[in-house]
């Protein structure tokens, strides 16, 4: 028998590849962080010598989920100004804080925040777009969560950079220096066309040849962007981005709300992904992304949750049941966007448009131990007659019950590891004052 570090036994293992399987009764087998094997139970135990063996007899398992874009550190404003469209909330209220407030301590504190919630949420990786890189990277390492860190670039200053090319050297120098951490990745993150010149664009596109990174950027979320995109460049904002030359399977196109058959087509035939954030677009006014035409063309959809000051939560579980009910409301098909669908969308599509998913993303053998257990023990779920049906239309966060990420345990029997839960809480008080101090918890 062959020692091993983990054996996890489950009552059903949903892999997401091969599409549509679900195992019943079968363990994972993990060592040195990396899924070993899927098989029965029966044969777990006289196969492998686990050094330790978790039974999870009313879960079912699943690959950690990927939230393919979020602001991270932004769950420090939560809830800061609320009922707002995307312009006025932006300019008005999110900036102007920002620019106040906005420091390295602030996105290491906040990304921590962000971090715990989504890691007790069954988040195992998150594709984050904001301002000190540094101080994000060092939160969700110290969180053990993996993160897709973004190069930000824009073409107006803030507390951390003067210029597109201050943000570009600082955030290379971030990736330079901490490239080796194995749970980190790196992305170009030019915010959006409307805040990102021709010649940022050039830079970003130059860069992320240089280190083979996508580019996650913000692109056609409000009606609005495309109209200031036709009156300031001449044409759409995606076709400007295809002049720049910056379509490619590396590209991470966000909201994507507001497209044109012809503009989908384009997507598809380079390769592009989508990061879909339904709850966002409909908080802020935004609209309702075209999801089941894309997916008709052959776009990789991923889903995010965007930043949890406009969102207000990380709950890729909420994502997930929301982007299928709305695909099938506003297409009329209720065979549109199927729970299989929907749970691939939320891993391994994630994975895909991150560049990762030779790592994470599904339970194949090889791959990391990012894994999240959910317990269906709940009268709330019963009966259960498809565990993906449940996974996607009835469970939530609240039934996540024992996260990996890497092998590692970071949740256990529903409880953070190696993190403080009322400090988490102290903090986010302590940050609220310095804010708003008024009315603070």
């Amino acid at each position: 028998m062959k020692t091993i570090d983990l054996l996890i036994e489950a009552r059903w293992i949903v892999p997401v590849e091969p599409a549509g399987v679900v195992l019943d009764n079968h363990a994972v087998a993990v060592d040195r962080g990396r899924i070993v094997a899927l098989l029965p139970q029966s044969e777990a135990l006289a196969t492998f010598a686990p050094r330790e063996r978790r039974r999870l007899d009313r879960h079912v398992l699943i690959p950690g989920l990927v939230n393919a874009h979020t602001h991270a550190a932004m769950s420090l404003l939560r809830g800061l100004a609320d009922d707002l469209p995307l312009r006025e909330w932006l300019e008005n209220h999110i900036w102007p804080a920002e620019g106040k407030h906005v420091s390295a301590q602030f996105v290491h504190d906040g990304t921590r925040l962000a971090a715990a919630e989504m890691l007790r949420g069954g988040v195992t990786c998150f594709n984050d777009m904001y301002y000190f890189p540094k101080a994000a990277a060092t939160a969700a390492l110290e969180a053990g969560i993996r993160a897709a860190i973004g190069i930000v670039a824009l073409d107006f200053p803030t507390p951390y950079a003067a210029d597109a090319d201050d943000y570009l050297d600082k955030g290379l120098a971030v990736r330079d220096a901490m490239r080796d951490e194995s749970l980190l990745s790196f992305c170009l993150a030019p915010h959006a066309p409307y805040t990102v010149s021709d010649r940022s664009f050039a830079s970003v596109l130059t860069l992320a040849e240089q280190i083979d990174a996508p580019i996650h950027v913000h692109i056609h979320e409000t009606r609005y962007e495309t109209e200031e995109s036709l009156r300031v460049h001449g044409v759409r904002p995606l076709a400007r981005l295809h002049r720049l030359g910056l379509l490619s399977p590396g590209l991470i196109a966000v909201h994507a709300v507001h497209l044109t058959s012809e503009e989908i087509a384009l997507l598809a035939a380079h390769g592009c992904s989508v990061a879909h954030c339904p709850t966002s677009n409909l908080k802020l006014a935004s609209g309702i992304a075209p999801v089941t035409e894309m997916l008709a063309a052959g776009v990789n959809v991923a889903l995010g949750t965007d930043g949890a000051a406009s969102n207000n939560r990380l709950d890729m579980f909420q994502e997930m049941r929301l982007a299928a009910l709305l695909a099938k409301g506003i297409s009329g098909i209720a065979e549109a966007l199927p729970a299989h669908q929907a749970l691939r969308m939320a891993t391994l599509n994630g994975a895909k448009a991150l560049g990762l998913d030779a790592n994470t993303g599904s339970l194949v053998p090889g791959k990391a131990a990012d894994i999240c257990a959910l317990e269906f023990d709940s009268f709330s779920l019963a009966p259960c007659f498809d565990p993906v049906s449940h996974l996607v239309y009835v469970a939530g966060r609240e039934h996540v019950s024992d996260v990996w990420v890497d092998g590692r345990t970071r949740v256990e029997s529903r409880r953070l590891l190696d993190v403080d839960e009322s400090e988490l809480i102290k903090l986010a008080a302590l940050w609220q004052n310095k804010i708003c101090p008024r009315d603070v918890m």
